[in-house]
């Protein structure tokens, strides 16, 4: 990589990216990738779990609130696992992570139809929701090595997608396991996980070089000149990276207000459920029908570019709830938030984190990264009902104001990631046949991210 920015030297060194469309990245990317975009589908439509462990658990006779709790020690589950996966992901390769713990989780699951003391309950739920969720840094850690760099935004536009669909799907048919037997609920969650490991176990790569693995990209010895010990203090030491996380934790608490503060807002206004549904439901659509088109054009962008518009949109978007129009201020808002989704996601919560820091703590900013969002949607609905309930609709104007602070800390965190964050990129058009050009290993902290 070149020591100036200079254009001239960039030029002389580098050569310039190519963005070409869907199918063509589909059709370029790696047996192993598409495995597990396949696989997280898979997984997803078969999370029904942590949609029904309220119903479930109530049905089996334990009151609301120890329902409501063991639900809680489920997200902190997840929040603990994905720090956990991270470092596993640094430590021992993303292939070994995402098998280990996957088959951990599906073991574990089941053993909560067969215990009846509420203590040993939750720390099942607990143990194998950080045990499900492991594998999210360390699937992205090796979709990140695997794809170049300037065709992340629109791989992980795939992930996302892969994710809404089975996310969309999964209450539907966990709502038909339900009627022939609860049970059927965690075996079905367990046969989901344990297709998804098969499928990462014949088709990732293994062994020495292969991505990911130990032996390749393995961390520089600790006390090295100039290479800092992998561990999550090294995160915690990246002051931008720190400010990035600020950004998406904001992002997060915003996020999570369609789920927790938006049924109020709708009742408040003389609504009924449908309406609620409907707009969670346009949402949807938008983003299952869009992403994948628009990530075309923002795979072109600088990270700092995607992400501040992410969270820009998604801020102002939410305010806009607060507009005394009726169901016209429901719609727009829910129009331009969902827009703020469909540009920034794929680069916030993927592809920037997949880049930010050097290879041997990929694992662990990505562990960092998926911990402050499930963190944000964690507290976001707490907060956001407590404020609601003190100053109504002022509690969307706030969220426009989070959306200013996070706008700020992410034009102060998202760093450039190569010389292509600095200049426009050639492009090539989708149905160009392509010869795999620019595929393999990505380029960790030389690579550019979002362009």
């Amino acid at each position: 990589m070149a020591s100036s920015d200079s254009p001239s030297a960039v030029n002389e060194t580098e050569p310039e990216p190519v963005h070409v469309g869907v199918k063509t990245v589909w059709r370029e990317s790696p047996t192993a990738v598409k495995s597990l975009l396949v696989g997280t589908a898979v997984n997803r439509l078969g999370g029904f779990i942590q949609v029904f462990m309220v119903l479930y658990m109530t049905q089996r006779g334990f009151s609301d609130t120890q329902a409501g709790v063991a639900l809680g020690v489920y997200g902190a589950g997840t929040v603990l696992g994905v720090l956990t996966g991270g470092w596993m992901s640094d430590r021992v390769g993303p292939r070994l992570t995402i098998m280990s713990t996957l088959v951990g989780s599906a073991l574990l699951f089941p053993a909560v139809l067969y215990l009846d003391d509420y203590p040993a309950i939750l720390a099942v739920i607990g143990v194998g929701a950080a045990l499900s969720q492991a594998y999210r840094p360390a699937s992205t850690s090796m979709i990140s090595q695997l794809i170049p760099a300037e065709r992340q935004v629109m791989i992980f536009a795939m992930v996302r997608l892969a994710i809404n669909l089975g996310t969309t799907a999964a209450p539907l048919l966990g709502a038909a396991l339900v009627q022939v037997s609860w049970d059927f609920l965690f075996w079905g969650e367990a046969v989901a996980i344990l297709v998804f490991a098969t499928v990462a176990g014949v088709t990732l790569p293994r062994g020495p070089g292969a991505a990911g693995e130990k032996g390749a990209g393995q961390a520089p010895e600790a006390g090295a000149a100039g290479v800092r010990k992998p561990s999550y203090l090294a995160v915690l030491a990246d002051g931008r990276y720190l400010l990035f996380l600020l950004a998406m934790f904001a992002s997060s608490v915003i996020y999570i207000q369609y789920v927790s503060t938006l049924p109020l807002t709708v009742k408040h206004l003389g609504f009924g459920t449908g309406v609620y549904a409907a707009m969670v439901a346009l949402n949807g659509a938008l983003v299952i029908t869009c992403e994948l088109l628009v990530a075309k054009v923002v795979q072109r962008w600088p990270a700092r570019i995607a992400v501040i518009a992410g969270v820009a949109l998604t801020g102002i978007g939410m305010s806009l709830y607060a507009l005394p129009w009726g169901i016209a201020a429901l719609v727009i808002a829910t129009l331009v938030w969902s827009l703020g989704e469909i540009i920034g996601y794929p680069t916030l919560f993927f592809a920037y984190p997949a880049q930010a820091g050097p290879p041997e703590l990929r694992g662990r900013y990505l562990g960092a990264s998926n911990s402050l969002y499930g963190l944000g949607t964690a507290v976001g609905p707490f907060l956001g009902v407590m404020l609601w309930n003190r100053f109504g609709d002022g509690l969307w104007l706030g969220c426009g104001a989070l959306g200013l602070l996070a706008v700020g800390a992410a034009w102060l965190g998202v760093r450039p990631t190569g010389a292509a964050d600095r200049k426009p990129p050639r492009t090539e058009p989708d149905d160009r046949a392509g010869s795999g050009e620019g595929l393999g290993t990505g380029t960790g902290t030389e690579a550019t991210v979002g362009t």
